[in-house]
């Protein structure tokens, strides 16, 4: 038999835990379904840019971000969707173990960064290997960096890197240069800036920390010296499963209006993988909150009460006891 819930949120990093946090916060029967905790703040050890806190790991913060959802009586299923479908008074949300239905549904599982798909890549997540110049970015100040990936994602992400790192690598697989042309002539006009081209990493090198990376050539293969390597491939949104529900762009981000609204009535979303730019932990949070109150309005709405636009009101947590529960890093 389904269990019924008010809202269900899919995914269950910062984005989907701050939904919750909200949700719960209004009363809602709030259940999110996740593989795992923390989404790709995982992959950082260092969060700088998170206010409150002048440095924290993406373990810890999205460990508080779970444990105060829970307080406020979030509940979660560690699972994967398979499906989501309209039922009578809202959605049908069928995952391996379960199926339950919810007035509301809140998409927040992000998206995910393209691997290179090498050797040491897997191992140095978070060692030196990273997908975000934003976030991991000034961690490597005065140090060697190499960006890898073809076109503007690469591009971008080099030029913010090139006015805090001593030398600056950028590995593209084709013979020509790509991206965009008067951000690669600033490059290129650079001293600590060095393009690589016709060329691709074989192998990160490294043990607890990049090291290098090993190239491959027409030529051969020969070693470059760095201190981290950004993978600039671009991201997959996996948003095969809304594709038939909610209005997608050109790139398979879920479009939402300022409301977080897409538009299914009845389905919010937020995090990255919406179509709202600069994905950062900070930006998907508050887009959680955007989206946990527009749900929270759209039920009101349904039963004819008074909606609300803030969350001011101090709510008595009956057992502040730390809940049981795992953070997985998987």
């Amino acid at each position: 038999m389904p269990k019924q819930y008010d809202v269900i949120i899919i995914g269950g990093a910062s984005a989907g835990l701050s939904a919750a946090l909200y949700t719960s916060r209004q009363n809602l029967k709030t259940l999110v379904v996740t593989k795992d905790i923390g989404g790709q703040a995982l992959l950082t050890d260092s969060i700088q840019n998170y206010p409150g806190y002048q440095n924290i790991g993406g373990f810890e913060l999205l460990t508080k971000f779970q444990e105060q959802a829970m307080l406020y009586g979030t509940e979660f299923l560690y699972d994967e969707v398979q499906s989501i479908s309209r039922a009578q008074g809202g959605f049908t949300v069928k995952s391996y173990s379960q199926e339950n239905t919810a007035e509301v549904i809140i998409l927040a599982f992000g998206k995910t960064p393209r691997d290179l798909g090498v050797a040491g890549e897997n191992e140095l997540k978070g060692k030196g290997v990273s997908y975000c110049a934003v976030c991991d970015g000034p961690l490597f100040k005065s140090k060697k960096v190499t960006v890898v990936g073809n076109g503007d994602n690469a591009i971008e992400a080099a030029s913010y890197l090139s006015s805090l790192v001593s030398n600056l690598y950028i590995v593209q697989s084709t013979e020509k240069i790509r991206g965009d042309e008067e951000t690669v002539n600033s490059l290129k006009s650079m001293k600590n800036v060095e393009f690589i081209n016709g060329s691709t990493v074989d192998r990160i090198l490294g043990e607890n920390s990049v090291t290098g990376v090993e190239l491959k050539t027409k030529d051969g293969k020969n070693s470059l010296e760095t201190d981290a390597v950004f993978i600039e491939m671009g991201y997959i949104a996996r948003t095969d499963l809304v594709k038939d529900l909610v209005e997608l762009n050109k790139i398979g981000e879920v479009v939402v209006d300022k409301f977080c609204a897409t538009t299914q009535e009845g389905i919010f979303a937020c995090g990255d993988v919406t179509d709202t730019p600069y994905k950062q932990v900070v930006i998907s949070a508050g887009q959680g909150a955007i989206a946990a109150l527009s749900a929270y309005n759209y039920i009101q709405r349904k039963k004819g009460r008074p909606t609300s636009k803030t969350d001011w009101k101090s709510v008595h947590i009956q057992k502040e006891e730390k809940s049981d529960f795992k953070l997985s890093r998987s």
